[in-house]
């Protein structure tokens, strides 16, 4: 393994606001979303009728990334059959399926001229097959459309339908990503209807698939430094080739609170134990979401 300096993280406690909750820090602070790229990358997601992430998941760097013309797009509607504690994403019984989305998203990404596009979805349970057919057409369309664009696609979890997960990641895509979320000893209370072990044999199976293989992992719900370096490790026996960790944001009253804002030397020390541990790109701090920075992750 690589051999890298320990960085002592800061232990300094979080503030309380009046009302007894932990107070932001300012090292989450970021900028409005302005600008003319932003505007531009807003229009284009309207008037192709498309969801992305970005807005349904109340990214903080929703500002940064359209302001470089780049979006994270969200295929398969914008409502999810899974009822996770800490997502903004709306959730019950989807509706809509729309056969002729891949064609919208890839023209979308053709007239933005994106060089890296990230491509996500919500759960959807209901379907035999996961949406893999709407995934694979979509990933196909771009590539005909774009084919000198990379594509990242962060895909859900598959319920352990392995031929669903190869129709969804065998199109050509450079990056397959299937986010953990969190360490083991909290899924049933952040993840109820997914199981830790099921997500890293996607990974793994992914992997053995002959994919670059990601996956993202929220910090501040209540974890330990232990189950954290646990989760590490496990990730790497799995072959997991990058890791981001960012700090959880409580989007909602009705969601799972904040149990602790990290401070950015902690975020740079379980960067340098990712590493140590065999996980071959760490991507850590604050804002970090899963694909923040994403372009830097297709050569790794």
């Amino acid at each position: 393994m690589i051999s890298l300096p320990v960085i002592q993280p800061n232990t300094t406690p979080a503030e309380l606001s009046e009302n007894g909750k932990i107070r932001k820090p300012n090292w989450l602070r970021v900028k409005l979303p302005v600008g003319q790229e932003y505007t531009k990358v807003r229009n284009i997601v309207s008037e192709y009728k498309l969801h992305t992430i970005c807005e349904s998941g109340n990214c903080p760097n929703m500002g940064e990334c359209w302001g470089a013309g780049t979006a994270t797009f969200m295929i398969l509607g914008n409502v999810c059959t899974r009822s996770c504690s800490f997502c903004a994403v709306a959730t019950g019984r989807p509706n809509e399926y729309d056969q002729d989305e891949p064609r919208r998203v890839a023209e979308a990404i053709q007239l933005m001229g994106v060089k890296h596009a990230v491509i996500t979805s919500v759960n959807r349970d209901e379907l035999k097959d996961r949406g893999a057919a709407i995934w694979h057409e979509t990933v196909r369309l771009v590539k005909e459309l774009s084919p000198a664009t990379t594509i990242e696609t962060l895909i859900p979890d598959v319920k352990a339908n392995w031929d669903a997960l190869i129709t969804m990641i065998s199109p050509g895509q450079e990056v397959v990503s299937h986010n953990m979320e969190t360490v083991k000893e909290l899924y049933r209370r952040v993840r109820p209807q997914a199981k830790y072990e099921r997500s890293l044999e996607q990974i793994r199976r992914t992997k053995e698939y002959g994919k670059r293989t990601k996956t993202g992992i929220m910090l501040g719900l209540g974890e330990t430094r232990e189950q954290v370096y646990q989760a590490m490790d496990d990730l790497a026996a799995n072959g997991c080739d990058i890791l981001t960790l960012g700090q959880y944001l409580q989007p909602t009253k009705l969601h799972i609170e904040v149990a602790e804002f990290i401070h950015p030397d902690l975020f740079e020390h379980y960067r340098v134990e990712g590493l140590r541990r065999g996980i071959k790109y760490v991507e850590s701090g604050p804002l970090v979401r899963s694909s923040y920075h994403a372009e830097r992750h297709v050569h790794v």
